[in-house]
């Protein structure tokens, strides 16, 4: 096997590289709104620091969300493309689960997930002590999730500190390393490969008015 993963549901893009024992390269950029001029370079990177090229690639892994309408189709895209160019195994996994993934070992019991959904919302789960979700993902306020009573993981979080029980030594967002991990050793939910948004995109096509 040799793996190639990506999430692009947040503002952190993450990439990595498995070959089936364990990460072999990685990957990282920050841009709110630039997934797409940055994703394809990192994977690159991390293609070259694994020493391998895409024709080596069995399989393609992508967090399918829930995240914002453009950083999840630049990943979501990139991901079928990969998929139907190469002829490889290609795999849509929830970004909450990624996150989960890796906080489970900090924590004792059942936590949330929760990132930035923007409109002052988080995109949340609820997840067991051993990183399975139970819930979600949803969308609400953070006021609603604050009455789980749960410690919570992630940027949304921090970003509503305030009234959430955020765990500050979790990771912020989700890693292509845990992702790549997952599919590797088959502990992971498939989704379908599309983008998981929860609403509609902020920006709609414009409907004409109809003649009189």
């Amino acid at each position: 096997m040799l793996l190639l993963a990506f999430d692009t549901a947040t503002p952190s893009i993450s990439v990595a590289v498995h070959d089936g024992s364990s990460v072999v390269g990685t990957s990282t950029g920050e841009g709110a709104m630039a997934h797409g001029e940055l994703l394809a370079p990192a994977i690159a990177e991390a293609l070259r620091a694994a020493g391998a090229t895409a024709a080596d690639l069995t399989d393609v892994a992508v967090g399918a969300g829930p995240g914002p309408f453009t950083g999840l189709r630049v990943g979501v895209v990139t991901a079928l493309t990969l998929g139907r160019t190469l002829g490889v195994t290609t795999h849509g996994v929830c970004s909450l689960d990624i996150l989960a993934a890796e906080a489970a070992d900090r924590l004792d019991g059942e936590f949330v997930v929760a990132t930035d959904a923007r409109r002052k919302e988080v995109y949340w789960g609820r997840f067991d002590a051993t990183g399975t979700r139970l819930s979600g993902p949803d969308v609400d306020f953070p006021d609603t999730v604050a009455q789980l009573g749960l410690p919570v993981v992630g940027r949304g979080g921090k970003l509503y500190a305030d009234r959430l029980d955020w765990v500050e030594s979790a990771p912020l967002d989700p890693s292509a390393s845990a992702l790549a991990t997952l599919v590797a050793s088959g502990r992971h939910r498939d989704l379908p490969l599309e983008p998981l948004y929860l609403r509609r995109p902020d920006a709609t096509p414009q409907v004409a008015a109809k003649p009189a």
